[in-house]
């Protein structure tokens, strides 16, 4: 998903089957348990917020249902997710050059 794309942290959503409102607190966020998954965001339930590592969860865009809330966005936000585009892309090539690089060595051998 493009990042300019990702809702603001404190946007309520729900997500698809899903029966509790959730709040987004994190965007881009790496799972505990395999670093190589990625997800669009973080949320807490709501409106009872971080009670413990239950009422957390992990979701991708494509998952929300319906948007009950945007989140704040000002010019912070804005900075901090063109900086997060470029970040982004830096990893996408840096990526790119390592899979070229382990195909060239490959063909040599």
């Amino acid at each position: 998903m493009e990042v300019n794309r990702l809702l603001p942290i404190g946007t309520v959503i729900r997500l698809k089957e899903g029966k509790k409102r959730l709040m987004i607190f994190g965007i881009k966020q790496l799972d505990g348990e395999d670093e190589k998954i990625e997800y669009d965001y973080a949320g807490v339930i709501y409106p009872e917020g971080n009670i413990g590592l239950k009422s957390q969860f992990l979701f991708n865009h494509e998952d929300i249902e319906q948007v009950y809330f945007r989140g704040y966005v000002d010019i912070e936000r804005q900075r901090f997710i063109k900086k997060l585009a470029m970040v982004i892309k830096n990893q996408e090539e840096q990526q790119e050059q390592q899979e070229q690089q382990e195909q060239q060595e490959k063909d040599v051998v």
